[in-house]
């Protein structure tokens, strides 16, 4: 196929700011957008070749996939093994069992089905897996096993058919997306079936190429100047101005994707467009963009695991440097060489496919051993064990019975409205007075201690992972189908003594929170809000393993990682509800009076 430097110019455009993102700079918020980006060029580069050796009646599978293999798997499985040494010395148990999870199933590209069981892509925990980034790839290999053979099968049937069922295809794919993203956002944001309309984006530009009568060379029209100037903008848009709370991949994935394929439509040589991607800098990164996407995550990930303070901007600008460098280096001793067919059998198709096997399966087997050994925790003394214990109290028998998970509480591994139990949590007592807890995980870790203490009161439930309280709360369908039930229909049809709110709160949940106050007096005087509690920059178990707190006194090694500001915080919310009906608990006082912080207990 013809070769279009400003192709590889997008490719720039689509990996620094995902590089950028991941590194944590505010201003690239939606840089996770650059890897939609990746999907329309990889459907626009793929199906051109197919269909050229389609119409010419010489494609091959074998050879397709041979091309696959050489372009994807030694830079990767390079970059894996990589990682391997750094995750063995500095991983704590925990984190190691996952990455060696992650390492088996990127070798067989499932990835992708992995982290969406795990967490979110957003998820704060999300930073902080070294392979996290390698969904995508899983993705594309997906894509790529099934697009060719439907692309064999509807060939039969004459170009337009083929185009048409394509269509067809892409517009459900879409719809699940759009539709999904507010249910079940990891699945939809990692799994195949809703990102293949993506991939498609990209192949209809390259039917439609396979059509034109003309195209490339000599085009210098107001339409290629317009349209490549509104694709780059739109793209441009998306990176600045989307962010986490964007509901995506939905809707909002066709501005950068729309952007994407209006450039590969219209940006040629003679445009302002197509001469900025063509540059030598653009091109010279999009060349190495692969392995820079290979590179950048397991470098940050390793990074905030080593370091106890998140690591700052000149930190992680040199990281970003140095992704580049090692990409540049990988691009041109591993990537390069194994891309050209030799003549030796080392490099010949019967190799490349025995050597991908035999790849997948060391590092398979190398992630199934590691995930299924306790050899890690053997490394730490009785002491460290019981701390780091702490670090996997989702997984224990404490986190089920005194959250009520599952049942009264639900959330990132059960991420729907349906788990919640109304007839156990909102079970009202005649002889006893009825208070409701409602919240996020902040007000369910009370649960059990409220119910033990107060033996006269019956503690309802009813809370969800990372909802607030909040009579217009917003965000994942979860969150709004909890609070609109108990808001809008339990609390005004039953009699509830008082009502207890409890979250992980922020500065801008406050308007709205006295909103929430003044909409519960209508039913109950009894209104109790807990203020928040303290936090750290990382885990607590985590900060007590790293600075060995059985050495010393813990309260002054925890110093510089306590976050302060959240007393200020808690006294402005005690201000602000001095005089009102609402009882407020400043709850961080409590565990840390005169702002010194028990950290651990012999109980």
């Amino acid at each position: 196929m013809q070769y279009r430097r400003e192709v590889d110019g997008l490719r720039a455009l689509a990996v620094l700011p995902v590089i950028l993102f991941h590194a944590g700079f505010a201003m690239f918020s939606g840089g996770f957008v650059g890897v939609d980006v990746f999907f329309v060029i990889s459907g626009y580069l793929i199906t051109t070749i197919i269909l050229s050796e389609l119409e010419k009646g010489r494609f091959s599978i074998a050879t397709f996939y041979e091309r696959r293999a050489r372009r994807i798997l030694p830079a990767l499985f390079f970059v894996m093994a990589m990682c391997i040494p750094f995750a063995w010395f500095w991983l704590l148990p925990s984190d190691m069992e996952e990455f060696a999870e992650s390492l088996a199933a990127v070798s067989i590209f499932g990835s992708n089905i992995l982290f969406a069981r795990e967490s979110g892509y957003f998820d704060t925990a999300a930073e902080l897996k070294p392979l996290l980034h390698t969904w995508s790839l899983a993705v594309e290999e997906q894509f790529y096993v099934l697009f060719p053979l439907l692309l064999m099968l509807l060939w039969r049937f004459g170009k337009k058919w083929t185009l048409t069922a394509l269509v067809l295809m892409a517009a459900v794919s879409l719809g699940a997306a759009h539709w999904n993203v507010f249910g079940d956002r990891a699945a939809t944001f990692f799994l195949l079936p809703t990102r293949a309309w993506e991939l498609a984006l990209g192949s209809f530009v390259a039917f439609y190429f396979a059509n034109a009568k003309s195209a490339g060379e000599g085009r210098h029209s107001v339409l290629d100047q317009m349209g490549s100037g509104v694709g780059f903008a739109l793209i441009a848009y998306s990176i600045f101005a989307f962010d986490e709370a964007t509901p995506f991949p939905s809707a909002y994935a066709l501005i950068p994707t729309v952007g994407a394929a209006l450039i590969l439509l219209f940006a040629w040589p003679q445009t302002f467009i197509g001469k900025l991607l063509g540059s030598k800098i653009a091109v010279g990164i999009g060349l190495i963009s692969y392995s820079a996407y290979l590179w950048h995550q397991p470098i940050f990930a390793f990074a905030r695991h080593k370091n106890l303070t998140d690591p700052s901007n000149a930190l992680l600008v040199g990281l970003s440097i140095a992704a580049l460098a090692l990409a540049y280096l990988s691009w041109k001793f591993v990537e390069q060489p194994f891309r050209k067919v030799s003549p030796s059998k080392f490099l010949q198709r019967r190799a490349v496919f025995s050597y991908a096997l035999l790849g997948s399966a060391v590092f398979f087997g190398m992630g199934s051993a590691l995930d299924n050994t306790h050899y890690f925790e053997t490394n730490l003394s009785d002491e460290q064990r019981r701390i780091y214990a702490f670090l996997e109290f989702k997984d224990s028998k404490d986190f089920t019975v005194g959250y009520r998970h599952g049942v009264c509480f639900y959330g990132s591994r059960l991420n729907s409205f349906e788990h919640y139990d109304k007839e156990t949590c909102l079970r009202l007592e005649q002889d006893k007075k009825n208070y409701l807890l409602i919240g996020d995980s902040h007000a369910a870790h009370l649960w059990y201690g409220l119910s033990q203490n107060f033996p006269d009161v019956n503690v309802m439930q009813a809370t969800a992972s990372g909802c607030r309280p909040l009579v217009t709360v917003q965000g994942e369908k979860r969150c709004t189908d909890l609070m609109h039930y108990i808001f809008e229909d339990y609390i005004p049809k039953h009699r509830v003594d008082g009502v207890i709110l409890s979250a992980r709160w922020r500065k801008e949940d406050l308007e709205e929170l006295t909103r929430t106050t003044k909409y519960l007096e209508q039913f109950t005087q009894n209104i109790v809000i807990l203020g928040p509690t303290i936090e750290y920059t990382k885990k607590l178990p985590l900060l007590l393993l790293r600075l060995d707190a059985s050495s010393g006194d813990h309260r002054k090694m925890l110093d510089r990682f306590t976050k302060y500001e959240r007393f200020d915080f808690s006294r402005d919310m005690q201000e602000m509800f001095a005089g009102s009906v609402v009882q407020y608990v400043p709850v961080i006082d409590g565990v840390c009076p005169r702002r010194q912080c028990q950290a651990m207990s012999d109980t």
